[in-house]
């Protein structure tokens, strides 16, 4: 039978002795605690080498191994000296390899879970190697090393920062290194590494390090890497209320034992003192034993919190005065100086979200950060002006944990869509195009079911004419492939012909048999449209004449700024306008108002909420291309987490169903004496500029005769088809 006995520093009223099965031999295990006396813990190791097969030394500094140099703990050699007959660990290899598997293991079991989270380490030199690599998935990494030896308020920010100051501190310290930290704490550095713990995500240290600056009020919700997690150690994270202990020691007996015992018993199996045993012989032996890191729910329920960020502007000079404490009688020339001040602002977070819970059970919260220029001022700058904002505003998010950042309004349409900032940024980007393609179509269909003006055939598409203005755009080209699908007629709607047709050719091979027109000359169609989808970025330009457009018809308005301001909505009180993208969160939240009823967001805010409660750390939505197959899988996330269609909003807010109501009773009244595109202008709009065969236009020019003439008077007059042919011909010079 092996025997191994471990020496440990701690209270010897802990102390215990058992029997059991390891790596196929019999072992015997025995712990001997020295009341934190080192001269008794030499004497112990010394007397017990004649009887022990392995030596384990516990709660006591190590050597340690920052980047390519070796700082040795003079008290822990000296102790280690004094066993010359057996082999004698610390546990420091074992203690190493344990901790990198565990981060690997649990960034890959919970999905992305160290992304970009605050990592405060309670000695960095000691845990050097998880330190390298828990920076494979997040730069907030600090360490409290200098604060704890030396009494230095700052902490160590990086790799290269702890490294450098390894290289000084045997000199600086005189050769004291990594002593016990309740030694060492004293007065303010108590009250500095408390804040430190407080502000971050995930806190790595002993039990020792963690009891002694950790407490109820900033444990709680924390994850804790560790060790040796017994019950009494595992009472007191339940009593701070710590979300997840990580134990990267596994426990394999009845006892729970160190990291250095599990390692002199591995030694004692194969009789070799630790320098002839590799990385790759410990390695193989933990795969074989399938040792895995202990995850620990102390208060019974694990949260998986994911974070976001979010960047918005004020869209005009009004949202300015919203926003700060400027009142409503400045004169204009002032309000145009105030907004050229406001774009050249650092971006600052203007509120947190949190408490967005999915029925899933995931969780997320993020920080609405805002920069200051309107479309107005982003327009009149170089996309340069605005990428620099937006890049600040991704490190600013970085710096907070947010693992991933959605670009909200105008600033995900400057320049190419979010592509370069998706590229210089160190965390994922998201426009939020995909959601808000959706979720304009979302709110329209509902809001076209609602006022029950249009039916559906016997097909199932939808008896109706609809049109997409900026169909070449991203959102647009989206929602045109979603209507082609379910309306009967669509149109295409844009400045430039060749897009719209290759738009189109994609479209019908995508969806055979749709009938898909495209145009230039839109304004000429508006008046046969039972829903129009304004998807451009005209910046205040006017879109189309509202006066044209057919009463009844929902304009859904998902362009930001929007192509209808209210001035022109007003003239038509027989059109239902609908800025669509709102979409309804999952729970209750806590945020400052963002301009929507309560618990209410944009669809490109909901993207980046489902994506990070999906833990879809990833660059989703960039460029103006959306891509189709997205659109899809973001509905359907959205649906998973439990999204809703919000109340339908327009210019002057939520519709009520009594809104919606009068809207419909005003264009049936407007219908009785409404009179539809003729067909010589139909034709015109949608015969291409460019010469084209007098067979072409004379299939076109039926076609729409045909579907501009009621049904009933052609079959019983087969002369108004013709003469509405002949006339369209007429129109088009044929």
């Amino acid at each position: 039978m092996k025997k191994v006995v471990t020496v440990t520093l701690g209270s010897s009223k802990q102390d215990f002795e058992f029997k059991t099965d390891f790596l196929g031999q019999s072992f015997s295990v025995r712990r001997l605690g020295a009341d934190q006396d080192t001269g008794k813990a030499w004497e112990l190791m010394r007397r017990h080498q004649a009887t022990a097969d392995a030596i384990g030394l516990g709660e006591i500094s190590d050597h340690y191994h920052v980047g390519l140099r070796t700082v040795t703990n003079k008290e822990t050699q000296r102790l280690t000296n004094v066993v010359t007959r057996v082999p004698v660990t610390t546990g420091a290899t074992l203690r190493r390899l344990l901790q990198v598997r565990a981060v690997r293991h649990v960034q890959k079991e919970l999905g992305s879970y160290f992304n970009n989270n605050l990592v405060l380490f309670l000695s960095g030199m000691r845990n050097y190697d998880m330190a390298v690599a828990m920076s494979d998935y997040t730069k907030n990494l600090s360490f409290a090393d200098a604060l704890v030896q030396t009494g230095t308020p700052a902490m160590l920010g990086s790799l290269e920062q702890l490294e450098l100051y390894a290289k000084g501190s045997e000199l600086m310290l005189g050769g004291r290194p990594g002593q016990m930290l309740e030694s060492s704490l004293a007065g303010f550095k108590n009250q500095r590494l408390g804040s430190a713990v407080a502000k971050s995500h995930v806190v790595v240290g002993t039990f020792a390090e963690i009891k002694a600056v950790g407490n109820a009020a900033n444990l709680e919700g924390k994850t804790l890497i560790t060790s040796a997690v017994d019950d009494e150690r595992l009472a007191f994270f339940t009593k701070c209320k710590v979300n997840l202990v990580i134990d990267v020691s596994p426990k394999l007996f009845e006892k729970v034992v160190g990291i250095n015992t599990l390692e002199a018993m591995i030694l004692a199996a194969l009789e070799k003192p630790s320098e002839e045993v590799s990385d790759d012989d410990f390695d193989e032996i933990l795969t074989e034993l399938d040792i895995q890191p202990r995850l620990l729910h102390p208060t019974g329920k694990f949260r998986n919190i994911r974070r976001f960020a979010f960047v918005v502007h004020p869209l005009s000079q009004d949202y300015i005065k919203k926003g700060f404490p400027i009142p409503a009688s400045t004169p204009k020339f002032v309000m145009d100086q105030v907004e050229r001040l406001a774009a050249h602002m650092p971006p600052f977070v203007y509120c947190k979200m949190d408490n967005i819970i999915s029925p899933t059970g995931a969780e997320a919260e993020g920080w609405l950060i805002s920069v200051g220029g309107t479309p107005k001022e982003m327009l009149s700058r170089s996309p340069e002006f605005t990428y620099r904002r937006l890049l600040l505003a991704a490190k600013m998010a970085e710096k907070k944990g947010a693992q991933i950042m959605g670009l909200g309004a105008f600033t995900k349409v400057v320049g190419d869509a979010g592509v370069t900032v998706a590229r210089r940024s160190s965390i994922p980007i998201t426009t939020g195009n995909s959601y808000s393609a959706s979720g304009a179509l979302w709110a329209a269909a509902d809001a076209m079911r609602r006022m029950g003006l249009v039916s559906k055939d016997k097909n199932g598409k939808v008896a109706a004419k609809t049109m997409v203005i900026g169909a070449s755009g991203s959102i647009g080209s989206v929602s045109a492939r979603l209507l082609a699908m379910t309306f009967d007629e669509v149109y295409l709607a844009g400045r430039t012909l060749s897009k719209l047709d290759e738009l189109k050719a994609s479209i019908l091979k995508e969806t055979p048999g749709a009938k898909v027109f495209t145009t230039i000359a839109y304004n000429d169609l508006l008046a046969d449209m039972d829903m129009i989808v304004t998807s451009t970025s005209g910046a205040g330009k006017e879109i189309l004449d509202i006066m044209k457009v057919k009463p009844g018809c929902v304009i859904t308005d998902v362009a930001r700024p929007l192509d209808l301001p209210a001035k022109e909505v007003a003239k038509r009180p027989d059109v239902l306008v609908i800025e669509s993208g709102e979409i309804e969160l999952p729970s209750k939240v806590n945020m400052k108002s963002i301009g929507l009823p309560d618990n209410v967001i944009f669809a490109c805010l909901a993207e980046t909420v489902v994506l990070a409660l999906e833990g879809r750390f990833e660059v989703f939505t960039i460029g103006r291309d959306t891509e189709w197959e997205k659109v899809k899988e973001i509905y359907k996330l959205g649906l998973k987490h439990g999204m809703k269609l919000a109340a339908i909003s327009g210019v002057k807010g939520v519709f009520s169903d009594e809104d919606i109501a009068k809207v419909v009773t005003l264009a049936k009244k407007a219908r009785l004496t409404w009179k539809g595109a003729s067909p010589a202008k139909v034709v015109k709009a949608v015969a291409r500029k460019a010469p084209a065969k007098k067979a072409t236009v004379k299939t076109a020019a039926r076609k729409v005769a045909s579907k501009t003439v009621a049904p009933k008077a052609v079959a019983k007059k087969p002369a108004v088809r013709k003469a509405a042919v002949s006339k369209a011909l007429k129109a088009v010079k044929v």
